[in-house]
């Protein structure tokens, strides 16, 4: 059965266990003898949710393996768990064998209370070792101190359970380089499986035991899986990466000589060829009869690459008039485009020196361009080399390399690129089956290699592509679904460890998601209730590090990055909260208050859940029914908010600052500072403004009861019926069921956005009432507006499905 390193990222799809506090060593020690595979779990909404929505993993579902995986752990994963290594082997009959380690907390559910999971009673051990029937599947289970061990092999269990509690210090010395802030950790001994970890599909390669161990940490979303880590091989194993040993990484640069639809390369680097050879030599992967060495002096980088029915053999020189002497070319005649077509009699000679890195088998023709010698049987092949380095269409400058290597160091010893065929190619090299699947949206993928002193560090990155215009485009840069309905609005919110913006976002069953610009889920909390309005963010420790802020009907939450509990929070409350919190930072010096309403009432904390003693208002005479907001005029403080008729005008310790000399009928619309006034409107569509006296002007807006309006404080925006209005330019929109108006300022320009919940048409809009090229852009809520990444380019986030979130780059 071919091997199975690629298809575990579909095994943990169905696995679903927390992140883990526990130590690692103890659960270590159970590790199975002949273990080919272990996972370790860090984040398990992450990995819940990435495997799910990223297209390559929904890709390979249909590969064979993937039900027997199913069938061993469908059982297990309904347990909920603190922590849990996963260790795959194979018997002798070729056919998996799945163990569990759990450490036992009052989290882990009983085996007996799974359903479908029944207890074999006829099954008699001496050791304690209890069976379990999952569709006439065997399960075996054993308690050992605080370790719950579960195999899908009775021999395991005893045989594990039966060690000295040893843990094996190359698996204890790997483990130690885990990322706990990745997704998942796997560790590949490739001395049980050394020929199951296929980087290439080449049969020479792959003949040749890679490493001891590898570790990879591995990021999920739904866009990409991006993945670092380490190998290590004694230097007395004869390990490919070994031949990498005392040389410095090069740049790998032999893209700026491929064409940009090159299907697949390997580049390998290196500082000193002789010490390169004699690593060959040493670990008897080359013989010493041969010596090539003078034509080689003066190279730094080899590699391979492959075009549709086309091979070719590339050095890179740091001397190439000298490599070009040492060739001894041939004069030739036949030239193409003013590059000399050199004919080769005998490439085998050297070309050989670089096996198994090098798959072609022969050449007889090269071409020198600049530090660059291309070899090849296909002379049309080496002239298209030319006709795209002349014209600089070259794999180096295309779109979707440059993206990768975002992800990729610059040096690499070892770098192996493939195209979505290559990566086909690849995938069913690694399984048993032969299919074609539909990834052609992951147009580069590449994995490389960089050896330090006694190891070498992994990089790989497998990304989707989509071709973009340069102008005014609208993209979708991804659409996942978190598995549940949506409650809120997807909204953003600042990343304060990159400078970016996240996406926070809760579900009908109170599960709150934090989720990166990639779609990446940081993690999922469930809270009591949903969440009343937006969430805020404070820096409640004065170190740059924000904080959630939000609360529901009977809570008030504060939550740190990784979703924790801030000081005393949550507060509990026995009378239900009626307006979202409302958080005040007066001077700006991050003494923030949070001021909770309860019908009439109104309760002003500090950021440590204690009562702030020295505000004055208690109780309205009527239920308030607007969001206490704060408004700066002139170094004076104001704190605006609505109860029956009144509007109440308060200085920051409560006490009444301006007496409104009017009665208002508000309309749902919020309170506003616009033009220094307080403003809003009324259920018979009238603009309100209350100047610092408490005066009251009034505007005929001409709009019915259900007119929306929005400012900024000096941009009205006002939507009635299907009319818009942004400051006096008016739009006529299609009749539907609109959202709020929302105003973003970003870069010096103001946009106005608005959904049609009815047609599911989300519209964005200059300050001129002009649309913005490319939209409306399908959505179900409103739209967030902002620049949520590195480049230059804004993205709007919204709802799609009811249980999906859409992020557009424009």
């Amino acid at each position: 059965m071919k091997k199975i390193w690629l298809v575990f990222f579909c095994l943990l799809l169905l696995f679903n266990c927390e992140n883990s506090k526990t130590k690692s060593q103890k659960p270590l020690s159970l590790i199975p003898e002949n273990t080919e595979i272990i996972i370790k779990i860090n984040s398990s909404e992450s990995l819940e949710n990435g495997l799910k929505n990223n297209s390559l993993i929904k890709a390979i579902k249909g590969y064979s393996q993937i039900n027997e995986f199913e069938t061993l752990i469908s059982p297990i994963y309904q347990i909920n768990k603190d922590y849990c290594l996963i260790a795959v082997s194979r018997n002798q009959k070729d056919s998996l064998e799945i163990s569990y380690i759990l450490p036992i907390t009052k989290k882990v559910t009983t085996l007996d209370s799974i359903q479908g999971l029944k207890a074999d009673s006829s099954f008699q051990n001496k050791v304690g070792i209890k069976k379990w029937l999952y569709n006439d599947k065997p399960l075996y289970s054993k308690v050992n101190k605080n370790l719950l061990f579960i195999s899908s092999s009775v021999e395991i269990v005893e045989k594990t359970l039966n060690t000295d509690g040893k843990i094996d210090p190359d698996i204890e010395a790997i483990f130690k380089t885990s990322n706990k802030e990745k997704t998942v950790s796997i560790v590949i001994n490739h001395r049980k499986d050394p020929n199951g970890f296929k980087i290439l599909s080449d049969s020479t390669f792959n003949s040749y035991k890679f490493s001891n161990y590898s570790l990879i940490d591995c990021d999920i979303s739904q866009n990409s899986i991006l993945i670092n880590g380490v190998t290590m091989a004694s230097d007395s194993t004869k390990s490919l990466i070994n031949v990498f040993k005392n040389l410095i990484p090069q740049e790998n640069k032999i893209t700026e000589v491929l064409p940009a639809n090159t299907k697949n390369f390997t580049s390998i680097t290196f500082n000193n060829y002789k010490t390169f050879r004699e690593n060959l030599i040493k670990h008897g992967i080359q013989d010493s009869i041969l010596d090539n060495s003078k034509i080689f002096e003066n190279i730094v980088e080899a590699g391979y690459a492959k075009q549709e029915g086309s091979d070719a053999f590339i050095l890179r020189s740091i001397d190439p008039s000298s490599t070009l002497e040492n060739l001894n070319p041939t004069v030739s005649s036949d030239t193409y485009r003013e590059i000399e077509l050199h004919p080769l009699d005998d490439a085998n000679s050297f070309i050989n020196d670089f096996s198994p890195f090098v798959s072609i088998k022969s050449a007889d023709h090269y071409i020198n361009l600049d530090d660059f010698f291309v070899f090849s049987n296909d002379i049309e092949f080496l002239k298209s080399i030319i006709s795209n380095y002349q014209s600089k269409n070259i794999l180096a400058e295309s779109k979707s390399y440059k993206d990768l290597k975002i992800n990729l160091s610059d040096e690499a010893s070892l770098l192996i690129y493939g195209n979505s065929s290559e990566l086909n190619t690849l995938l069913n090299s690694n399984f048993t089956d032969d299919k074609k699947l539909d990834i052609s949206n992951y147009k580069s993928s590449a994995i490389q290699f960089v050896y330090e002193t006694d190891f070498a560090h992994i990089a790989a990155a497998f990304k989707t592509h989509k071709n973009k215009s340069d102008n005014n485009s609208v993209t979708e840069e991804f659409n996942i679904s978190i598995g549940a309905n949506l409650l809120m609005i997807p909204q953003l919110v600042k990343n304060h460890t990159n400078n970016q913006m996240n996406i926070v976002v809760q579900d009908i069953n109170n599960n709150l998601y934090l989720i990166s610009n990639q779609g990446k889920v940081y993690w999922k909390k469930q809270i009591e209730g949903g969440i009343l309005g937006r969430i805020e963010q404070i820096d409640t420790y004065k170190n740059g590090r924000l904080q959630l802020v939000f609360n529901t009907s009977n809570r008030l939450y504060i939550l740190d990055r990784n979703g924790k509990d801030v000081n005393n929070f949550p507060l509990k409350f026995q009378d239900n909260i009626t307006q979202p919190v409302s958080v005040y930072d007066y001077d700006n010096n991050k003494n923030y208050r949070l001021l909770i309403t309860q019908g009439k009432s109104v309760l002003m904390y500090d950021k440590n859940g204690e009562i702030v003693k020295g505000f004055k208002y208690k109780t309205a005479n009527s239920t308030i029914t607007s969001q206490p907001k704060h408004f700066r005029i002139a170094r004076k403080d104001y704190i605006v908010f609505s109860n029956g008729n009144k509007l109440e005008i308060l200085d920051r310790v409560g006490d009444s600052r301006i007496r409104v000399k009017e009665n208002i009928s508000f309309s749902d619309n919020e309170i506003y500072l616009y033009n220094n006034n307080f403003t809003t409107s009324t259920t018979n569509g009238e603009l309100i403004e209350i100047n610092q006296k408490g005066n009251v002007n009034h505007k005929n807006l001409n709009a019915n009861t259900n007119h929306k309006i929005a400012t900024t404080s000096k941009t009205l925006v006002i939507l009635n019926e299907n009319k818009l209005t942004i400051k006096s330019n008016t739009i006529d929109l299609d009749f539907g069921d609109y959202t709020q108006p929302k105003i973003y300022y970003i870069k010096d320009k103001i946009y106005v956005t608005v959904t049609d919940l009815q047609s599911k048409r989300g519209f964005l809009f200059d300050s001129q009432a002009k649309p913005i090229a490319n939209f409306p852009v399908y959505a179900n809520s409103e739209l967030e507006l902002n620049n949520i990444d590195k480049d230059n380019a804004l993205e709007i986030v919204t709802k799609g499905d009811d249980d999906s979130i859409i992020v557009y780059e424009f």
